[in-house]
C-alpha cells in the first residue's frame, strides 16, 4: 500500500506578499514532518501563512497524509527546490512500525476544536487577504461568474461580448469595472480568490507572472530580479487564449 499527498511548501501568490517564500522553514517543515509532526499539529493556518506564506497552507495535505501513518517512519529520499515561485519538495518514507487503526475519540475531538482558530490572526498579516468562509459567501456572484472561463463556449463570449455575459451574471459596477480593468490588487482585495484571477489572465493572454507582479506593484522586470527564473506561465490550456507576446504586453494593471 502506497499512500500519496502534493502540495507546495512556502508560498505567496496574491496580494503584496506576493513571492514570498522561506526556505529555511520549508527545510525545517521537512524535518518536523519526519520526526515531530505534533509540533505542525499544533500549529494554526495563521501560523503557516506567517512562515510560509499564505497558500502554504497547502502543506494541510502532507499532513492527512502523515496523520495515516505511523509515529515513526524512516525517510529513504528527499529532495527541494525552490525554482520560482513555491516550494518543491519530494521525499519518500516507510513505517518503522505497523500501522495501528484503532481511533481516539479524543484526539479527534481535540482536532476538531483545533480547526476552529486555524486561521485566527492570518487577517493581520501585511499584504495578505484570507479567502475565508465568510469571504467566499459575499463575493460568489464574482467568483461564480469567473469560473465559467472554465468552458470553452463561455470563454468565446467573454472575449467577444464581456458586456452580455456581465450583465448576465448581475456583477456590479465595481465587479465590472475591476474585470475590465484587469484590476488584480482591486479584485484579490475584494473577495475574488486566486485561482480564479489566473484563468481569467490565462483566457486575456496574461501570463502569471504579469500577475504577481502586479501584486506587488512591480513591472515584471523589478518582480523578476526576486525570482530565481525568469520563466513565464500560465494555466492556459491549448485553445484557451489568443497567442500573445508575453514580452509587449505586460498586461499588469495596477
Amino acid at each position: 500500500m502506497a499512500i500519496v499527498a502534493t502540495g507546495g511548501l512556502s508560498h505567496q501568490v496574491h496580494g503584496e506578499r506576493c513571492g514570498f517564500n522561506n526556505t529555511e522553514w520549508d527545510h525545517q517543515l521537512l524535518d518536523l514532518f519526519e520526526k515531530d509532526p505534533e509540533v505542525l499539529l499544533n500549529m494554526t493556518q495563521a501560523d503557516f501563512a506567517r512562515l510560509g506564506g499564505w497558500e502554504s497552507a497547502e502543506v494541510v495535505m502532507w499532513m492527512v497524509m502523515r496523520g495515516a501513518m505511523p509515529a515513526k517512519v524512516s525517510c529513504l529520499h528527499r529532495e527541494y527546490y525552490l525554482p520560482s515561485m513555491t516550494g518543491i519538495a519530494v521525499a519518500l518514507y516507510e513505517p518503522e512500525v505497523a500501522i495501528d487503526p484503532a481511533l481516539n475519540a479524543r484526539a479527534h475531538e481535540l482536532h476538531r476544536e483545533h480547526m476552529a482558530h486555524q486561521t485566527k490572526g492570518a487577517e493581520e498579516l501585511e499584504g495578505t487577504y484570507p479567502f475565508t468562509l465568510e469571504r467566499s459567501v459575499e463575493h460568489y456572484r464574482i467568483n461564480r461568474y469567473l469560473h465559467q472561463l472554465i468552458q470553452p463556449a463561455f470563454r468565446e463570449r467573454f472575449l467577444s461580448d464581456p458586456e452580455a455575459t456581465y450583465e448576465e451574471a448581475g456583477l456590479s459596477a465595481t465587479e465590472r469595472d475591476m474585470v475590465k480593468r484587469r484590476d488584480w490588487q482591486a479584485m484579490i482585495r475584494y473577495g475574488v480568490i486566486f485561482f480564479l484571477l489566473e484563468k481569467l489572465g490565462a483566457v486575456v493572454g496574461v501570463s502569471n507572472l504579469h500577475i504577481y507582479a502586479a501584486m506587488r506593484g512591480q513591472s515584471l522586470e523589478d518582480f523578476q530580479k526576486t525570482r530565481n527564473t525568469k520563466a513565464l506561465y500560465s494555466v492556459a490550456g491549448q485553445g484557451a487564449t489568443k497567442t500573445v507576446d508575453w514580452n509587449k504586453d505586460d498586461g499588469a494593471k495596477r
